[in-house]
């Protein structure tokens, strides 16, 4: 007979993890299966954490390079040791998922090593060392996310890479050039820019991060291109050839053929669900076979009772902290508790420099539904904290409704954008005004009462101006 669980989960992402930490706190026993040799999936292992461990030790790099003698700090002959870079960040990543297999052993969750396929709306198919099935009260698809090729450029893991590949260089390409302008080919982008690569980035749309505020996504624009990246929006890549060991990309660029010569191409286009080994079709569970999404309901629920689905398998932006809060809320459904998720109020963060962080609605967005707003502004170059980091470059950018003074975005470019966005997001959650978080007490000195005069703005006038 198969062992039976409660629950079990296929992937160990962080929608998966968590969906499966929750679900053996209340009580259930639980399954996760994983294919890869460590649990924690794209994000921990080839995504958000080593990037950000790049990123972080890049801007050190360019920081001792270009920034030390002006605080005090003489540094002579500054040396790029890459191999040990790419440890430290390999050395991060394993803390982490370590961690992981911690909480799994702590929480008596099952690790099933191997690729799962669903047979049924009960049954689970693990093939790894042998191939063998488990069954389960319910099945949670959490597999995560792929690179997307593009028809006539795909990935040979040398030449032209994904996101993955460009975690771990040898050596610092001579010429990186990156399709797509997007938050992965512009943090990767930065990376190796720091790290002395000569950075293109092929964009197609007019502007870059067209999700995002376009006044801030404007002012990121030109940061990027003074710290060195060649940016050419509107530019349409048509096809690439490989010569030895360089590629040649040709576009198309205000009417007229360009071409771009490098020696690794980043190709960073987006992402689509991993479904292709899930056996969906067989199992009968409704996905749209353009984009891979599997459409749920508001319990998460696919078409077939008791398989559910979460993360960057279904609608929504592709974000881990995203998954992780839909993980929660099936397993605590699952438990008979009432989870959600307000997707109002997910915040989304590029780890460029500086950082772009924003919850809620945009102000194009804002024009587009027709509701009266106001806007509060405040730079970070006034602010005394920003001022003793040498971190001045940005601003805060706070919507909120003309009528009820309701805050319905902000957009954060400067420093620690990352953490300063989470006041604002618990602010939405709770449906405060601007004049809530203007008459909220901020520690002096601090970013933070940048927050803080950008809602006195929109709520009456900032102090410090």
């Amino acid at each position: 007979m198969p062992d039976r669980y409660d629950v079990v989960i296929i992937g160990s992402g962080p929608g998966g993890y968590v969906a499966a930490l929750r679900a053996a706190q209340l009580g259930m026993k639980v399954a996760c299966v994983e294919k890869s040799k460590t649990l924690g999936g794209t994000c921990l292992n080839i995504g958000c954490i080593p990037s950000k461990a790049l990123l972080d030790s890049s801007e050190l790099y360019r920081l001792a390079k270009t920034r030390f003698s002006h605080h005090g700090i003489g540094v002579k002959d500054v040396e790029l040791d890459l191999a040990r870079m790419i440890a430290r960040k390999s050395e991060v990543v394993k803390s982490l998922t370590d961690g992981i297999a911690f909480l799994f052993r702590k929480n008596k969750i099952t690790w099933l090593q191997g690729t799962g396929k669903v047979l049924g709306k009960s049954r689970v198919q693990v093939t790894g060392d042998k191939t063998f099935e488990v069954e389960a009260g319910s099945i949670i698809l959490a597999a995560g996310s792929e690179p997307a090729p593009l028809p006539f450029l795909q990935y040979d893991g040398t030449h032209v890479v994904s996101s993955t590949e460009a975690l771990s260089f040898a050596q610092v390409p001579e010429h990186l050039i990156v399709i797509g302008g997007g938050y992965i080919g512009l943090e990767m982008g930065s990376v190796w820019s720091r790290l002395g690569s000569k950075v293109t980035v092929l964009e197609f749309l007019p502007n870059l991060l067209p999700m995002n505020d376009r006044e801030l996504a404007g002012i990121l624009h030109k940061s990027l291109v003074k710290q060195g990246l060649d940016i050419r929006t509107n530019t349409k890549v048509t096809g690439a050839t490989k010569d030895g060991g360089r590629i040649t990309v040709t576009a198309e660029e205000g009417g007229k053929k360009v071409d771009f010569k490098g020696d690794k191409v980043l190709l960073s286009v987006g992402r689509r669900p991993a479904v292709a080994a899930l056996g969906l079709k067989e199992a009968g569970i409704a996905f749209d076979e353009k984009s891979g999404k599997v459409p749920v309901n508001e319990h998460y629920q696919t078409n077939v009772a008791g398989i559910y689905a979460i993360g960057d398998m279904i609608a929504g932006p592709m974000l881990a902290h995203k998954a992780s809060e839909e993980g929660l809320a099936v397993a605590e459904h699952l438990s008979g508790r009432g989870g959600h998720v307000n997707y109002a109020t997910i915040p989304s963060v590029i780890y460029t420099h500086p950082e772009l962080a924003s919850v809620g609605i945009t102000e194009e967005q804002a024009k587009e539904s027709g509701v009266p707003y106001r806007v509060g502004k405040f730079p970070f170059m006034p602010n005394g904290r920003a001022k003793a980091m040498d971190e001045t470059e940005g601003l805060v950018k706070t919507i909120a409704d003309a009528k009820t003074d309701r805050i319905l975005g902000v957009h954060i470019l400067g420093p620690r954008a990352s953490d300063l966005i989470g006041e604002l997001v618990m602010a939405m959650e709770f449906g405060a005004t601007a004049e809530d978080v203007a008459r909220t007490c901020h520690a002096h000195p601090s970013l933070s009462e940048t927050v803080g005069e950008s809602a006195r703005a929109a709520w009456t006038t900032a102090l410090h101006v």
